[in-house]
């Protein structure tokens, strides 16, 4: 009998090729950058499985051009870039990678917003272009992370875990969410539940850890920063359009909030016109889950939603609900 056909969209752990080729005829897009669209639609016209990333659109477009799709896995936690309804209507399962980016995603969290606090970014810069001309009290004055108040906007698995590093330094969290969570775990946690207002002004560091959805796309905008304390940062590492990007911009040149740090953009791999020039801003590109640990935990688990969905032809622990 032969084998199922799938196309992995990017190039991915070696772990992850390694558990699909005893089950599949793989078609490889091995490349550091997207697949481009029309080449997308070309590819998946025989297949019976997709293993995606973020940048991969699945809709009712490429739906229709893969008659024979019966699973697709991305390789991520979020999964707002497919048609997850359109995937059912079609008896398309849908699988993604939960859980195992936690931990990887706030520490990370953590190092932009030190990074950010502590102008490190700068100060590397100031070195490596031999400005640094001696000790001086006034140079590149921070802002202290200790006993501050933090305010994390989704308390899901990251915001938990990030809510949790929090203890270390002794500060006040604030959390918001749609729903909140138990009061053990607030007890835990020794986080306050507040509504999204209150929390954009009493917080020193702001961090976005909540689903991008028709609710939170420019969730944090003009008015969002106008209600931050100027001594304020803001850190995401969630999704990039729950900003709107010109907003932060705009809110960055005028001081209406003293910094940022991002791992996401509204329009990724660009960035919006103005934040390259930022000096208040710290950007990484896309790293919060970029261990060697966590990418290889990532592949695995993405490729085992693929056999499952296509091999096992059962319901994967990692499938997502319409």
């Amino acid at each position: 009998m032969a084998k199922p056909k799938v196309l992995v969209t990017r190039r991915v752990p070696q772990e992850c090729l390694d558990l699909l080729k005893p089950h599949f005829e793989i078609e490889h897009y091995n490349k550091q950058t997207a697949i481009p669209r029309k080449l997308l639609l070309k590819s998946v016209k025989d297949k019976d499985g997709l293993l995606c990333l973020l940048t991969d659109k699945i809709d009712s477009e490429l739906l229709a051009a893969a008659p024979r799709l019966k699973a697709v896995s991305t390789f991520s936690v979020g999964y707002d870039h497919i048609d997850v309804p359109a995937c059912k209507a079609r008896g398309v399962c849908v699988t993604n990678t939960p859980g195992v980016l936690t931990e990887s995603t706030a520490d990370f969290t953590w190092a932009l917003l030190m990074a950010a606090a502590r102008r490190v970014v700068e100060g590397d810069a100031c070195m490596r272009g031999g400005k640094y001309k001696g000790w001086d009290p006034l140079m590149l004055l921070g802002t202290d992370v200790f006993g501050k108040t933090l305010g994390v906007i989704g308390f899901g698995r990251i915001g938990q875990a990030v809510a949790k590093r929090a203890a270390g330094f002794s500060m006040r969290v604030l959390y918001y969410d749609t729903r909140r969570a138990a009061p053990a775990l607030e007890s835990a946690l020794n986080a306050k539940f507040v509504p999204l207002d209150d929390l954009l002004r009493e917080s020193d560091y702001v961090s976005v850890h909540t689903v991008l959805d028709a609710g939170t796309r420019h969730l944090l905008d003009d008015r969002a920063f106008s209600l931050m304390k100027k001594s304020a940062y803001l850190i995401n590492a969630a999704r990039g359009p729950i900003v709107d990007e010109g907003a932060l911009v705009r809110a960055l040149k005028s001081d209406k909030i003293r910094g940022a740090g991002l791992d996401v953009y509204e329009r990724e791999p660009k960035m919006a016109p103005g934040l390259a020039s930022c000096k208040n801003a710290v950007l990484a590109p896309h790293l919060a889950s970029a261990t060697l640990e966590t990418r290889m935990r990532m592949g695995v688990m993405a490729a085992s939603g693929l056999i499952d969905g296509l091999v096992c032809k059962a319901r994967s622990p990692y499938s997502v609900d319409a």
